[in-house]
């Protein structure tokens, strides 16, 4: 827009302080005359006037200005807090009639920002207001209006600007809420103990008033999607539960408070909290037998762990063996049969038998308490040799009922000659022999160190992961009742582990297997495991059987179930990845397991505190003279104000008119030039000179 301004401007052709000492003696000329009231005075002062006034040179000025139209910025915020319920729409609403307000004044230039959901950090309202206004003049800076909750959370001790800031939030002053707080939740417990959280639930807004519960609320607390427990918690003050850690592995538990009358949302009446069970030392029971070649070789894997008390025993010569040596030349300690199998069995995680033989050492009793301490949850790892197919093999004992094999009895019960075990197909799935170093692949054999020596047994029960190129079994598990056992059937593992013909992965082998007995949840084997990282759930489906991957039911924390197909992966794996948007709790089931995993919230501080509430920035939209208005009061109108007046009122916001422009033109025409100038003071100093002489 073009605009001419004219004006009256003085341009002396002396300087200042010239002009002003020259005015100064005039006066002292005239003074006399005036005193005298001289004839003429009057024409003299009237030429001095004139011969100022032509000094001072005055100009009329028009000038030529193009008007620049004020900018205002407008800032929505699109956080997670400001799109529950109807704010979302509302804010959405109020932004389409600003703009339809704004695009009636000519004058004025209206720019919006549209502020997104900003992570773990809060909602950013001042750093995006500061970078959209890094290009925005402050000359031409009219306002900032922002439509937000009022949940911000980098706010400045003073703005950046100048100009009105007017805050407009969604629905009226007075919102309530409640949130649960954790205060503390141990991410790792021990398995059999148990761990404590702390948390307390909290009433935002105006206090409610007093029920028959006096000052408490329900607190539904549900563990691994388990039948769920309630308790009474106090309101405002800290509560603690106790949780045993019940298993290895994580276990999510969800704490949901009950809803409030009247409250903006439940998003943050949940909180979820993931506690890992992991376990103590773990208690080995080694029994070795017949001495043999790799007989240091399970001592020397167990003893490397450092999280592993290891109780070592080796039987020197059965008790029918008389040779007339005296005990304490034979053993440092007696062996401590029945404290060992009978009052402590079940301290132990895993009892292993080394090529041990039923000599008379172990009654049949106390064979058939490792036995039922291997249905109760036990774990039992045998290593044998030919002692396995004789009379004395505790196949023959209670010990067999648990055992996943039979040997054959006699010579064909023992094979001799070189030989490469192999992984079968299933072992290729299972976690304790997937994908160990040289083994054997499509079409191509294994390339680590041979054999020379294993047994004929015929399996009874469980899955050979490891067999012989004959077909018999190496690598036998197997679960029984609640526990597990495992048998090796070859003493010749010792090879790979002093490097016999190019070695193998006998340390890798052994602790997996020791590991998967000991229940590692890792090395599970039929296991359905869902995990939330970076608002993906990731469903991964492990299994030994062979066969297309299978349907996956996955359960949002609002109930709403979705049915996809899960991906093949390598190692008997599936995965299914799907968005998750929601915190709480996802489950995920492929019709036998199911598997839950913790959600928790994108941005931690945006749902600290849900409700709207102008009170955080209201203190600084007021020192640039703007204010807060409430959507649920009424859309206020939008005005332009002049500099220095009021921008805000009951029913409107302003916006500041800052008339700035740019000249593009300046035209001067003197008013006294030096040829109009001289004739006049001259004619004025004759008509005075005149006066005067009469």
């Amino acid at each position: 827009m073009r605009q001419v301004i004219s004006g009256l401007d003085f341009a002396p052709v002396l300087p200042p302080w010239l002009l002003a000492a020259l005015t100064l003696l005039a006066l002292l000329a005239l003074a006399p005359a005036l005193w005298r009231r001289a004839r003429g005075a009057g024409w003299r002062v009237l030429s001095f006037a004139v011969l100022g006034l032509a000094l001072a040179n005055p100009r009329l000025v028009e000038e030529t200005r193009e008007t620049r139209p004020d900018i205002a910025l407008l800032l929505q915020d699109r956080s997670d807090s400001a799109r529950i319920g109807e704010r979302g729409a509302a804010l959405d609403a109020a932004r389409a009639a600003l703009e339809q307000a704004a695009a009636r004044h000519p004058d004025l230039e209206l720019r919006t920002v549209d502020l997104p959901e900003g992570g773990r950090q809060g909602t950013r309202l001042f750093t995006a207001l500061d970078r959209a206004l890094a290009d925005i003049p402050r000359a031409r800076l009219a306002g900032v209006i922002a439509l937000t909750d009022g949940q911000a959370h980098d706010i400045p001790a003073s703005p950046s600007f100048t100009a009105p800031l007017h805050l407009i939030l969604p629905g009226r002053p007075g919102e309530v809420d409640r949130r649960i707080r954790v205060l503390e939740a141990p991410g790792y417990g021990i398995v059999g103990r148990s761990v404590e959280l702390r948390l307390v639930v909290e009433d935002l807004g105006a206090a409610p008033a007093a029920g028959p519960s006096g000052g408490a609320v329900r607190l539904t607390l549900r563990r691994d999607g388990a039948a769920p427990r309630v308790e009474s918690v106090p309101l405002g003050r800290e509560h603690r539960i106790t949780l045993p850690v019940e298993r290895g592995g994580p276990s999510v538990v969800e704490l949901t408070a009950e809803a409030r009358p009247g409250e903006v949302s439940t998003l943050n009446n949940r909180a979820v909290v993931t506690v890992n069970g992991v376990r103590d030392r773990l208690r080995v029971l080694l029994v070795s037998g017949e001495p043999h070649s790799g007989e240091r070789t399970w001592r020397r894997l167990l003893k490397a762990d450092p999280n592993v008390d290891l109780v070592h025993f080796t039987i020197l010569r059965p008790p029918e063996k008389d040779d007339l040596t005296p005990l304490n030349e034979l053993a440092l300690i007696a062996f401590p049969v029945r404290e060992l199998f009978q009052v402590k069995l079940r301290d132990f995680d895993l009892i292993v038998f080394d090529r041990f033989s039923n000599r008379g050492i172990l009654p049949p009793m106390y064979l058939r308490n490792i036995a039922d301490y291997v249905r109760g949850g036990g774990a039992l790892l045998m290593s044998v040799g030919p002692e396995f197919t004789g009379a004395t093999s505790l196949a023959a004992t209670p010990l067999g009922q648990v055992l996943p094999a039979r040997p054959l009895t006699g010579a064909a019960g023992l094979a001799e000659g070189a030989f490469r075990p192999r992984v079968t197909e299933a072992g290729a799935r299972h976690p304790v022999t997937q994908g160990l170093t040289g083994a054997n692949t499509a079409g191509e054999e294994a390339r680590w160190g041979r054999w020379y020596r294993h047994l004929r047994a015929d399996p009874q029960s469980g899955l050979t992961v490891m067999d012989s190129p004959d077909g018999a079994p190496l690598l036998q598990l197997d679960r029984v009742g609640e526990g597990r056992v495992a048998l090796l059937l070859s003493d010749q593992i010792w090879l790979w582990s002093r490097g016999h013909d190019g070695g193998g992965p006998q340390a890798e082998l052994l602790r997996r297997a020791a590991h998967w007995l000991m229940k590692e949840p890792e090395l599970e084997e039929e296991d359905l495991v869902a995990r939330v990282e970076g608002g993906t759930l990731t469903v991964t489906r492990r299994s030994v059987e062979a066969g297309p991957p299978p349907e996956i039911t996955v359960t949002a924390p609002d109930g709403t179930v979705t049915r996809r197909l899960a991906s093949p992966a390598e190692g008997g794996r599936s995965v299914l990845e799907m968005p998750a948007g929601q915190a709480g709790v996802w489950q995920a089931a492929d019709g036998r397991r199911s598997a839950f995993a913790a959600a928790s919230a994108a941005n931690p501080p945006e749902i600290a505190d849900l409700r709207a509430d102008a009170a955080p920035a209201l203190p600084l939209a007021r020192g640039t003279g703007g204010g807060a208005h409430w959507l649920g009061e009424g859309m206020p109108e939008l005005r332009r104000v002049a500099a220095g007046r009021d921008a805000t009122g009951g029913t409107w916001i302003g916006l500041r008119r800052n008339e700035d422009h740019r000249v593009t033109g300046i035209a001067a025409l003197p008013l006294l030039p030096p040829w109009l100038a001289l004739p006049l003071v001259l004619g004025l100093a004759l008509v005075a000179w005149r006066r005067e002489g009469r």
